[in-house]
């Protein structure tokens, strides 16, 4: 473990600079445009992430004339710095992406997922966290979009390993910064592992002495801004991520960047307010999907916002059944978790 002073320095990714260090994971399903502006009001996120994007399904929706993926809502008009996490197995269709990326939607960061665990990305596609076991494939596919992508910078995102038994993060580390990579971020779990135990920052801190030049960011159970202090104080990385437990609390990050500047943490807004910004977020929803789709969308985030509350169980088994505006402002109104007034006895 490093004792290291704070605040720490701002990121350095090639020529953007991320402060504070703090970044927004691409998780899929999840981090779409209406999420990233209810984060960006909070503030305090260095750098935000797209979905991750399918290239193959970009490259054919392209070529066919096809509205660009729902991933890709927002992209062109969202305010910088934004990172565009994409994946494939395939070097050219990844080439084709990030190209467009770079070039026609001007992006800050393009990043290659190795790291997702799921079975349909990783088995069937032969991509993701698959590719950990395929050194020089990776090494192909990042060199190949630093290529083409410049100045635009490439970034990988990585687990340890395919297994415990298979860890080899400080091999890969090598080949992603050889390959011309301008920053690592590992999650301190195995693919196998998917996102059961506990993030293993000491295996993560242990991949900086193999890295030369480029900035290491720590990624796995953020879910406090005590925790990210101790990841910058206790662990040698330049940079940390935060995934899903910013889903029902997007002032996480403001709350993580006010810790590490030695400012007051500011309190989670009441109930009341949660409420308040759980609907804009569905506002932003249906606005771009239309109340049907939108509707549907939104349960998966309501419960996310519920989460760990008093009466989250029972607002969540009402909530994941509603199918329009009116269904959901009603479950809302009846069943979200309240301020229970004081017990005077």
């Amino acid at each position: 473990m490093s004792h290291r002073p704070l605040p720490p320095p701002p990121l350095r990714i090639g020529d953007l600079v991320v402060d504070p260090p703090i970044l927004q994971a691409p998780m899929a399903g999840f981090t779409n445009a209406a999420f990233r502006q209810v984060v960006r009001q909070f503030g305090g996120a260095g750098l935000l992430a797209t979905e991750m994007v399918n290239a193959r399904g970009f490259v054919w929706m392209d070529q066919n004339e096809a509205e660009h993926p729902d991933r890709l809502w927002g992209v062109a008009d969202e305010a910088r710095p934004l990172a565009v996490q994409i994946w494939d197995n395939d070097p050219e269709t990844m080439a084709k992406v990030g190209v467009r990326l770079a070039q026609e939607y001007k992006v800050s960061v393009v990043d290659i997922n190795f790291g997702c665990p799921v079975r349909q990305v990783t088995e069937k596609a032969h991509s993701g966290s698959y590719l950990l076991r395929e050194p020089d494939r990776m090494f192909a596919i990042i060199s190949r979009l630093v290529e083409v992508c410049a100045p635009t910078p490439v970034t990988a995102k990585i687990r340890l390993g395919c297994s415990p038994e298979n860890i080899n993060a400080n091999e890969v580390a090598h080949v992603v910064e050889e390959a011309g990579a301008a920053a690592l971020t590992v999650h301190g779990r195995t693919a196998k592992d998917m996102f059961r135990g506990h993030a293993d920052w000491e295996r993560i801190s242990e991949i900086k002495q193999h890295l030369k030049k480029i900035p290491l960011i720590g990624n796995g159970d953020l879910d406090s801004a005590d925790k990210v202090v101790a990841a910058f104080k206790n662990y040698d990385v330049d940079g940390v991520m935060i995934a899903r437990a910013c889903l029902g609390r997007p002032w996480l990050f403001a709350q993580a960047a006010a810790a590490l500047r030695g400012d007051e943490i500011p309190p989670d807004p009441t109930l009341a307010q949660q409420r308040d910004v759980m609907l804009r977020h569905y506002r932003l929803v249906v606005e771009r999907f239309g109340e049907e789709k939108g509707t549907v969308l939104m349960r998966k985030y309501a419960c996310c916002y519920a989460q760990g509350k008093h009466g989250a169980r029972h607002f969540r088994s009402h909530v994941a059944n509603v199918a329009s505006a009116e269904e959901f402002y009603a479950v809302v109104d009846e069943h979200f978790p309240q301020d229970r007034p004081a017990v005077i006895a």
